[in-house]
């Protein structure tokens, strides 16, 4: 990694612009470069019409960050994390595609994978400069992570790890009020730290970001005694709205001006031509919306066009596919899909690659000298609505307001390639308010009142005409600003905010978070929904973890509709591991229920309660087949139990299991799961996933058995709780593993420009917050043969050893070695001649007790009848205290208090976050190189 001093001149922006999209940027996205970089801070608002490149926000964020980085630490004002959010989960997603662009572009330039010369060069500075950023000698220059359905998030490597972050609304939001979406509640002071410090937000025509504008400083209002830990702006997130229809006074507001109006894309995009026409209809949205398009088809049966046919609700959206699905002479061929955002990756995933087609869809880059030979017509709701780089001809969409408008006809003609094309916008009464419709009576769910105005207007500008231009140019004036009204959200108090951050035992009964982001009307309270063959009893471990690819976010009233209300369900316990069981009224937003696949309830399309068919296990396809009989009975149909049982080696007490026996158990069941196809599965799909399995069995504990696929390491369990397990050396030793922390964590602590004490508390935390595993049981657990001439802070153990190994040990179940590293490093700072101040020394206490997520504000006790003591470690080798984890520490929730109100919650999580993911990068074996020698 080159130092700061050797990364020479920065290139400009329009230079690395271009580098990365091979074209010149548009005239308003270098002035907003040059703007932010002038007055390094952006505008509350970004006020460019959809169809303009608004994704070149990333590149604006990307360039001012790398521009900084010969910039002392303390003196830095770009983020370090870029956030770009959406109010909806979008399935087709042009942005996070942009992102991974930019991460490879970057990545290529400095491995020698491209050979473009100039460009190259251009971002091979850049890249150069962005690792300088990153505590990690080499690490890539940028990571991208999209969060999908929240399950087993990803994270930045660690806080001063340049990263772009694509996430919804709620996913942000949850994170930071420290109740993350998808996380355990270990994880939840991370999360919180990465959304709530060193965080730019660019939020993508979002109705209610005014929600989480109004929160950022209303949170600071309730810390306004904490100090700011990082320089400039960078204590708190940066929130921008990227909105043609926005709020921003004048002076906040960044616009096209005359020079964009003047450059021929520009032109000719806002320009586009798009006629716009009104049908009523007394009611049934979804027939006449079904008519439109066919009418519009018919215009076009000569020449295949391409359609996008947007509905309010799921539900419309089923109906108006199933209309359009029947064969029409009249329309001649058809394909029409249905994209909702209740929609599982895999099943998305095999539509998005139908609707980017560059041949037969509607991408934006679709190559015009392909011809098609039949229509093609996309029903959805507003997952479209955004963040889809889509071209479409036609445009059906049902009643909405201004800002929903807008959006939609952004899909429309987008480019200006086409002469002519059309849009119909299908107005019906409100529905009448029944059930759990937020709505009031005359009103439309969502959009309140506002449709009513805009059809009037609508019809005031089309007068005796067929239809109104809506180009770019023209949408404003013709739809008026909108008139829609967020509604109010909840006031935050620093005592509810006190209640937040108490993230190891969360209070019973406390405020949903969601409406302090969203508003009380706009507020979605959804649960995760995945498949498996294998559902776990109560108290077992879901394998493998669920991943957010598996997953399908449905509001809570929806599933309990759906569910029988006397049925068991299983759902994530709070570590995000274990199953427990809960009934339908138990059911909280932010749940995960895993569902049997055989219970149905998804189609190709998504969430379908209708649905009764099995449905696809997709972790069975990169993680391994579980080896268990019912499971695969669920799975395809087969009854194995005798071969599964012989596989396993399960014979009758008066035998003894023979290996050879259950090898050929193992290749009978491969052979008999070659035989079949189940429902859903492609052929090649599961030929694949038979063949990539391995021929052996691994009998796990806690956990159900199964054949891992051939590709997949040997691993064990972990928790976010209790992650011992190691196999890198460097890891492994106790004090090594100490001083390995305590390096990374110092140079992290450096790069985000912290003080110096602060660094110095950091490096001393990362070396002592394993003490309290030199007790002796624990070091039995972690080398239950003894085999270790050193004290071990990892194990090699496998999973299915290492709850028997405990008990062996004499190590409590639930037991903390947090508690007594805490304890000793209390009693050495109260022994040695440390010179800290007292919030410095409750600082490196809490660091000690926090460090898997717990001590926030407490340490739960467990019962343990251990009278031994626990001696220190290095430094406080002569040092023990009691080793009895039956012992709370009272003093801690006082520690916890003090802390926060001196540095925040967000500035005390951040501090968390810097030793707990340095720990984590050791125990996964990070290549440390240089870190921490400057």
């Amino acid at each position: 990694m080159k130092a700061v001093e050797d990364l020479g001149a920065m290139p400009s922006f329009s230079e690395f612009y271009e580098a990365i999209n091979r074209r010149p940027p548009f005239p308003w996205q270098s002035r907003l470069a040059a703007q932010v970089a002038r007055e390094e801070r952006w505008p509350n608002e970004v006020g460019v019409p959809t169809g303009l490149g608004k994704t070149a926000c990333l590149d604006v964020a990307v360039w001012w960050l790398a521009s900084q980085a010969d910039l002392d630490p303390e003196h830095r004002t770009a983020p370090t994390r870029i956030w770009w959010l959406v109010n909806r989960r979008l399935l087709v997603d042009s942005t996070a595609e942009h992102a991974k662009h930019i991460r490879g572009a970057l990545r290529d330039a400095t491995t020698g994978q491209s050979a473009n010369g100039q460009t190259d060069d251009v971002l091979a500075k850049v890249a150069d400069r962005l690792r300088t950023l990153s505590a990690v000698p080499d690490a890539d220059p940028l990571e991208v992570i999209r969060l999908r359905g929240g399950l087993r998030p990803a994270l930045p490597t660690d806080p001063s790890t340049p990263a772009v972050l694509l996430a919804t609304l709620p996913m942000f939001g949850s994170r930071l009020l420290f109740r993350g979406y998808g996380c355990s509640n270990s994880m939840r002071p991370i999360e919180a730290a990465l959304a709530g410090t060193d965080s730019l937000v660019l939020v993508d025509e979002a109705h209610l970001v005014r929600h989480l504008i109004r929160l950022v400083p209303d949170l600071a209002d309730c810390t306004r005694s904490a100090r700011s830990i990082l320089g400039g702006l960078r204590s708190r997130p940066q929130v921008v709205a990227l909105t043609a229809t926005g709020d921003a006074g004048h002076g906040n507001r960044f616009d096209l001006d005359h020079e964009d109006a003047q450059h021929p894309i520009v032109r000719q995009r806002l320009d586009a031509p798009k006629v716009l026409r009104v049908r009523r209809a007394a009611r049934d949205a979804a027939r006449v919306m079904a008519q439109e398009a066919r009418l519009l088809l018919e215009k076009s049966a000569k020449k295949p066009t391409t359609c996008i046919v947007f509905a309010n609700t799921p539900a419309t959206a089923r109906e108006v596919h199933g209309l359009l699905s029947k064969p029409s002479r009249s329309v001649g061929k058809s394909d029409v899909l249905l994209l909702t955002g209740r929609t599982r990756e895999r099943e998305a995933e095999k539509i998005r690659d139908r609707i980017l087609d560059r041949a037969t869809g509607m991408p934006a880059t679709r190559d015009s000298s392909m011809t098609r030979d039949r229509h093609l017509v996309v029903v959805a709701t507003q997952t479209l609505e955004v963040g889809a780089d889509l071209d479409a001809e036609c445009v059906v969409t049902e009643t909405c307001g201004v800002r929903a408008l807008t959006q939609r006809l952004g899909r429309l003609n987008r480019l200006g390639n086409y002469d002519h094309s059309e849009a119909v916008y299908v107005h019906v009464p409100p529905p009448k308010r029944r059930g759990r419709s937020v709505a009031k009576n005359g009103e439309w769910p969502v959009y309140g009142d506002e449709p009513r105005s805009l059809v009037r207007r609508l019809d005031a500008a089309i007068g005796d005409s067929e239809g109104v231009d809506v180009s770019p140019k023209r949408v404003t004036d013709v739809l008026g600003q909108p008139q829609d009204d967020p509604g109010r959200a909840p006031e935050v108090l620093p005592g509810l905010l006190w209640e937040w951050v108490k993230t190891t035992t969360p209070p019973e009964g406390e405020a949903p978070v969601e409406p302090y982001f969203s508003g009380i009307a706009g507020a979605s309270y959804l649960v995760a929904l995945i498949w498996r063959a294998h559902v776990p009893p109560s108290g077992e471990r879901l394998w493998p973890r669920p991943t957010d690819r598996e997953a399908v976010s449905v509001p809570i009233g929806e599933v309990r509709d759906a569910l029988k209300d006397d049925e068991t369900l299983c759902r994530l316990a709070a570590d995000r591991v274990s199953i427990e069981s809960a009934s339908v009224d138990d059911l909280r937003p932010g749940d995960t229920v895993v569902l049997p696949i055989d219970r149905g309830m998804l189609d190709e399309f998504g969430w379908n309660p209708e649905a009764s068919s099995p449905v696809v296990d997709v972790s069975v396809i990169s993680h391994g087949l579980p080896l268990e009989s019912a499971a695969i009975r669920r799975l395809c149909g087969l009854a194995v139990g005798d071969l599964v049982r012989r596989a396993l080696g399960i014979v009758p007490d008066d035998e003894d299991a023979d290996e050879a026996d259950q090898v050929a158990a193992i290749t009978e069941l491969l052979t008999a799961l070659e035989d079949v196809v189940p429902f859903g599965w492609e052929r090649a799909e599961w030929e694949q996933a038979v063949s990539s399995l391995k021929p052996e069995a691994v009998i796990a504990n806690g956990e159900v058995s199964r054949l891992r696929t051939r590709g997949e390491a040997e691993s064990t369990w972990r928790s976010d709780a209790l992650d011992e397990t190691s196999l890198s050396p460097e890891a492994a030793e106790l004090v090594a593993h100490g001083k390995a922390v305590a390096k990374y964590a110092k140079m992290v602590a450096k790069r985000l420009g912290l003080e110096e004490r602060l660094v110095g508390v950091l490096e001393t935390a990362g070396s002592t917050h394993d003490w309290g595993k030199a007790d002796p049981r624990f070091q039995r657990w972690l080398d239950p043969h003894r085999a270790s001439p050193v004290l071990l802070a990892k194990s090699s153990t496998p999973s299915h050893a290492w709850n028997a190994t405990r008990r062996a040990a004499g190590w409590p179940r639930g037991g903390r070695h947090e508690a007594l590293s805490a304890r000793l490093v209390d009693r050495w700072m109260a022994t040695d001649s440390h010179h800290l101040e007292p919030l410095m020394r409750d600082l490196l206490v809490h660091l000690a007790i926090s460090h898997h997520g717990s001590g926030r504000p407490l340490v739960p006790p467990v019962a343990d009848v251990a009278q031994s003591r626990v001696a220190g470690v290095e430094a406080a080798h002569s040092l023990d205290v009691a080793a009895s984890l039956e012992m709370t520490d009272w003093n801690q929730p006082s520690r916890f208090w003090r802390l926060n109100q001196e540095l925040g919650p967000w500035g005390l999580a951040l501090l968390e976050a810097i030793v707990r993911r340095a720990d984590h990068a050791v125990s996964s074996g990070a290549e440390l190189g240089g870190v921490g020698d400057e």
